[in-house]
């Protein structure tokens, strides 16, 4: 298997954001490849063209209806697709396909054997349900990830690690009662941030007890206080052992974010991304895949995603 990493980048992945000074707007795939060209990371990595996915693949994670939601808002071109965060503008059916398909592309390059590692910028969309958008977030290509790795290839026990600052429910929730989703989501308090969710004793149910772990922190928290439980992560998916790791690096847990109140240090994402790597390694064939997720301060998530993406590149 090549060392090498994929890298998704692309005119059609850029296209996924929200118009009229939204947070989540088409800029930030701009703001990172600009910090990856500075720091001659394009250069070492495999970059590699976004591709669409078909509806029918989307039909993996979500259902008939909600794609179909999404097509008809797209091509209305207003309003919003869920119940106010996300707005319908036109092509967003084809920018959030763009998203799934090319995490699709990079699974398939990694089963194949033509990459250990990936990361993809513009991804990890991790607040839309099976049936609903969310939080920005049109496709869960996390989801269709999984789905298709059980699916298409028959990997069962998948580890899903999120440090974005918001809590991963469109992923913890319909995985739940699932015990081979191994699941490890570090992320401030949902008592003091959207969505509300992602409480330490939100562990998982019935068969999945104890497969699930949520590390809510204080608004104020940072570096010391992420490194202090991160061990707890590694514990958690050595206990379990997934066969495959996906991690969700959303830089919105960054000080200086517009929209959340953690004061972490790109130093953080890149510990995290060297560890899962090692993690990898370990017991998982090295195969892990890298997601953006959010971020909302363009220098912030320039230099977080420009980390990971370094630690994969060394790893």
């Amino acid at each position: 298997m090549k060392n090498e990493v994929k890298l998704y980048v692309g005119e059609s992945l850029g296209k996924y954001g929200f118009p009229d000074g939204h947070p989540f707007g088409t800029d930030r795939q701009d703001a990172f490849w600009k910090e990856a060209v500075k720091r001659g990371l394009d250069k070492r990595a495999g970059i590699t063209d976004p591709r669409m996915a078909a509806a029918e693949e989307l039909h993996r994670f979500h259902t008939p209806e909600h794609v179909a939601w999404v097509k008809e808002k797209s091509e209305e071109g207003h309003g919003t697709i869920d119940y106010g965060d996300t707005p319908a503008c036109p092509g967003i059916y084809e920018a959030a396909a763009t998203v799934a398909g090319s995490a699709l592309h990079g699974l398939d390059t990694i089963m194949s054997g033509g990459a250990q590692r990936t990361f993809q910028p513009i991804g990890g969309l991790h607040h839309a349900r099976r049936g609903t958008a969310a939080g920005f977030c049109v496709f869960n290509d996390v989801g269709v990830v999984i789905d298709t790795l059980r699916s298409q290839f028959g990997v069962k026990r998948i580890g899903y690690v999120d440090i974005d600052v918001h809590h991963g429910d469109g992923l913890y929730y319909p995985y739940e009662e699932d015990p081979d989703l191994i699941y490890a989501d570090i992320h401030q308090d949902g008592r003091t941030l959207y969505p509300g969710t992602g409480h330490a004793n939100e562990i998982g149910k019935g068969k999945a007890k104890g497969t699930k772990l949520n590390i809510p922190l204080l608004p104020g928290m940072g570096d010391k206080e992420f490194l202090d439980v991160w061990p707890r992560v590694e514990a958690h998916l050595r206990q379990f052992k997934p066969e495959f790791i996906l991690f969700q690096c959303g830089a919105d847990s960054l000080a200086g974010d517009p929209l959340a109140m953690l004061q972490y240090t790109p130093a953080a994402h890149a510990h995290a991304a060297k560890r899962l790597c090692v993690l990898a390694n370990e017991m998982a064939g090295g195969r892990i895949m890298g997601f953006g997720g959010g971020g909302y301060n363009r220098a912030n998530l320039a230099a977080a995603w420009c980390g990971v993406l370094d630690e994969f590149l060394k790893a």
